[in-house]
């Protein structure tokens, strides 16, 4: 199996703001950005382009795999902004985390009302 994720373009309400938060939560890198699309560069070379669509858009769902350390940094930043989030994709357990796959997890919203997961551990 060769082919690898290389990029994606996420719809955002304001680029800037969202390449901004991206950047912080999941410790990304700067990277160069041109014509629409502001970027940032996580793991692996993996490109996340921000920016405005001509249309609406509805909300899609991204998550990331964080070691164990990370969580913990990401998840103090998310509860020290007092930002809402939840164990469960159904917004049920709020102001929790969950335990599940043998790692933790959470769901938040990024300012752009896109549903976030961090995991711990993958899926399978």
């Amino acid at each position: 199996m060769t082919a690898r994720f290389n990029h994606t373009i996420i719809a955002s309400t304001d680029p800037t703001e969202m390449a901004v938060y991206y950047r912080d939560l999941l410790e990304a890198d700067e990277a160069p950005s041109w014509g629409p699309f502001v970027n940032i560069q996580i793991a692996d070379g993996v490109l996340l382009q921000f920016a405005t669509p001509p249309t609406e858009f509805s909300p899609q769902h991204y998550a990331y795999l964080l070691d164990d350390a990370h969580f913990d940094r990401a998840h103090a930043k998310i509860t020290d902004n007092s930002q809402a989030h939840w164990a469960d994709p159904q917004r049920s357990r709020a102001g929790e985390i969950n335990c599940g796959h043998g790692g933790r997890g959470v769901y938040l919203l990024d300012p752009s009302g896109h549903f976030l997961e961090l995991i711990t551990r993958p899926y399978l």
